[in-house]
């Protein structure tokens, strides 16, 4: 039976990229997106590519409903789930004391919400397993706040706490659990933006150390990895 990768937020950007490597590897990957339009191109061109199979779902995963409504579309493939990445995020700039209200219940509903319930329902279904792994999609503004990391920042010092909180829980089971703190990626969320693109990492240095992770032996976990452009921080 063919193992399975379960990638939130995957039709672009990190997400597409680490669904891409899973397939490559010979992995069956099921995706989450908001535009159906999204996934069903990444479906075709990835089944067709790879000859594996790519089971796309269409969820808000801001959405505790909708997010959980993903995991019993996972469980139903009845295949099993090795790997979990937590990648769905949002990236909203702004100050604290001046960005909209809802601005932080939108973060954390996206970024720290998602990765939460989704957990909740398949890790019980991962320890079942010899070996199994989650990765949480956390980022630099996981270590440190900047000029207008706002509410963003708080989501992702709160993803990267869960992240550690769920490690310690699982220290006696076989499921590795590793949180992955990317600096600026050259993604839609920099669209605009006036540098070049060498001036930025890729989606696939960080699907690429996802693998490698992956690939350690059973008894070896990387529990943090920090990646930034070569010339550091944007």
């Amino acid at each position: 039976m063919k193992k399975l990768a379960v990638v939130s937020g995957a039709s672009k950007g990190i997400g597409r990229a680490v669904v891409e490597k899973f397939a490559a590897e010979g992995f069956e990957v099921a995706v989450c997106s908001r535009s159906m339009t999204n996934l069903e191109a990444l479906k075709n061109e990835l089944e067709s590519t790879y000859s594996t199979k790519i089971h796309v779902f269409v969820a808000d995963v801001s959405k505790k409903e909708q997010i959980q409504n993903f995991g019993k579309f996972i469980l139903d493939l009845q295949t099993p789930i090795h790997v979990m990445v937590n990648n769905a995020g949002l990236f909203l700039p702004g100050k604290i004391l001046q960005e909209a209200e809802d601005t932080l219940e939108k973060l954390i509903n996206t970024n720290v919400y998602s990765a939460y319930y989704l957990s909740r329902i398949l890790v019980p279904e991962m320890e079942t397993l010899e070996s199994a792994h989650v990765f949480n999609i956390c980022s630099i503004a996981s270590l440190m706040a900047y000029p207008q990391s706002g509410s963003y920042s708080i989501s992702k010092f709160a993803l990267l706490g869960f992240s550690k909180s769920l490690r310690q829980e699982l220290l006696e089971t076989t499921v590795k659990v590793t949180s992955i703190m990317p600096g600026a990626t050259l993604t839609d969320s920099w669209a605009g933006v006036d540098l070049p693109a060498e001036r930025f990492m890729e989606a696939k240095d960080v699907a690429d150390i996802i693998w490698a992770s992956y690939n350690l032996s059973k008894s070896a976990v990387v529990e943090e990895i920090v990646l930034r452009p070569l010339k550091g921080d944007i």
